[in-house]
């Protein structure tokens, strides 16, 4: 392995070496911990961890009294504001809830309601700090584990707005808890945190936002007109068009579609009867709408509307603002990361106090796969040796076997070829770049193939 390589902090090390966990030795093996996840990240942890010493160990780090959610999360979340100050451009902060179902643990007796209620399990909010030109992953900035309580039958609109545990203050407490480190972020996020509590907050923090407009919400122009949001977009002139690629989805095939674009400043009014804690005040907001001029017969057209306070002063600001709301389907990956690349639901420990922490572990895990795509598709992945961005030996492990030969001028975009390749991608031309199950897949593969070549290493030192 070069001097580099030895050099190139992991994992692990680059996400929890600062995780005061009240004892050095448990921070030493949290790294360990999360650098065995990255290779072996799938199934139960029996399965990432069939070395009976190491389970035992994560079980005895896990029952550690100042192992907690928290103490473990807030290292990884302070690497991933180091990445967020640094970054030359906007960063996009995205918003987004899933739900963890852990109803098979039948000794949580505390957990909330998930599903049509008949499931138990977290509200799990996250925050994902991504590039907003290159997509890049930065790290997750924030994490709430919540659970739903359920509703008295008979709950006036004060009781409901006045519950501390009510759902929609995730999206408050959220942003509450994310700082402001730079003038271009901008927090997103979609249809469900159209929340005007979660907006004014940001409003009142001096943040920047753009949200999917849910609620058709009062509105007044500059002179005093008043309209409905949604009825006033669909009557702004358009402003330009641009094409672009829709995936397939749900039996619907991949199709290419032409959008249009449209944009206006106008304010949202105060309502009469506020569901939330807001201070009563119009927010000023630029409207954003994109939608399919023409879609083809029997085909649902795309639109959105988009309420931002970053100003919209042309076509090519208003371009930008969707390119931002497109982005958030990158939490969207992060969320199938962690459910079907980390399985994180399969966890089966008796109490929250053990099931929390290693919940966070699993979320950081997580981000290593969205880097593992995001560097496969990067501008310059086809300039960028190999060796600067993975080990020696995982290099020289796959291209030894997808060459027969050790390939040092290995670029990033060639290795993550064979990593698609070694993960099931058949690399055709047409095809579409490898997604990130098949690189994580071909990932864990690599790991086997290097760690015998590690092996072979010391026997021949030996």
């Amino acid at each position: 392995m070069d001097a580099a390589s030895v050099a190139r902090p992991s994992f692990g090390e680059e996400f929890f070496a600062s995780a005061a966990l009240g004892d050095r030795r448990r921070t030493r093996r949290l790294i360990r911990l999360a650098d065995q996840f990255v290779r072996h990240p799938e199934g139960t942890l029996p399965d990432k961890l069939p070395d009976p010493a190491a389970l035992k160990a994560a079980y005895r780090l896990m029952d550690a009294e100042k192992v907690t959610h928290a103490a473990v999360l807030e290292p990884a979340r302070q690497r991933a504001w180091e990445l967020v100050t640094a970054a030359a451009g906007p960063v996009l902060l995205i918003h987004d809830g899933t739900e963890l179902d852990y109803t098979g643990l039948r000794s949580l007796e505390g957990l909330g309601h998930i599903g049509n209620g008949s499931h138990r399990g977290y509200l799990c909010h996250n925050v994902l700090a991504i590039e907003a030109g290159s997509r890049a992953v930065l790290g997750l900035v924030h994490q709430e584990l919540a659970k739903r309580p359920v509703r008295p039958r008979r709950e006036s609109r004060a009781q409901r707005r006045d519950k501390p545990d009510r759902e929609s203050r995730l999206w408050k407490r959220a942003t509450q808890a994310i700082p402001q480190a730079a003038a271009s972020q901008v927090e997103v996020a979609d249809r469900g945190d159209d929340v005007l509590e979660f907006l004014d907050a940001m409003a009142a923090a001096g943040k920047n936002y753009l949200v999917r407009s849910r609620h058709n919400r009062r509105v007044e122009w500059a002179d005093g007109t008043q309209a409905k949001l949604h009825d006033v977009a669909r009557t702004l002139p358009e402003a330009g068009r641009r094409v672009c690629a829709v995936p397939a989805h749900e039996g619907r095939p991949a199709r290419v579609a032409e959008l249009a674009v449209s944009f206006a400043e106008v304010r949202l009014r105060v309502p009469g009867q506020p569901r939330g804690e807001i201070r009563g005040v119009p927010l000023p907001v630029w409207v954003v709408r994109v939608w399919e001029a023409a879609p083809p017969a029997g085909v649902t057209a795309l639109e959105w509307v988009l309420l931002t306070n970053v100003a919209v002063a042309d076509a090519a600001a208003a371009w930008e603002r969707v390119d931002w709301y497109e982005a958030r389907w990158v939490i969207e990956e992060y969320h199938k990361g962690l459910k079907t690349g980390c399985g994180i639901e399969e966890l089966q420990f008796t109490t929250e106090e053990r099931l929390q922490p290693m919940i966070a572990l699993l979320s950081v895990v997580a981000v290593f796969l969205l880097r593992l795509r995001a560097t496969a598709r990067h501008d310059d992945a086809d300039k960028t040796a190999a060796t600067e961005l993975f080990p020696a030996t995982t290099v020289e492990a796959l291209s030894r076997w997808r060459h027969g030969e050790m390939r040092p001028g290995w670029t990033v975009a060639e290795f993550c070829l064979a990593l698609g390749r070694l993960g099931g991608h058949q690399n055709r031309r047409g095809d579409a770049p490898p997604g990130w199950l098949v690189l994580w897949r071909g990932w864990m593969k690599l790991q086997l193939m290097a760690e015998a070549i590690a092996l072979r290493d010391q026997e021949k030192c030996g």
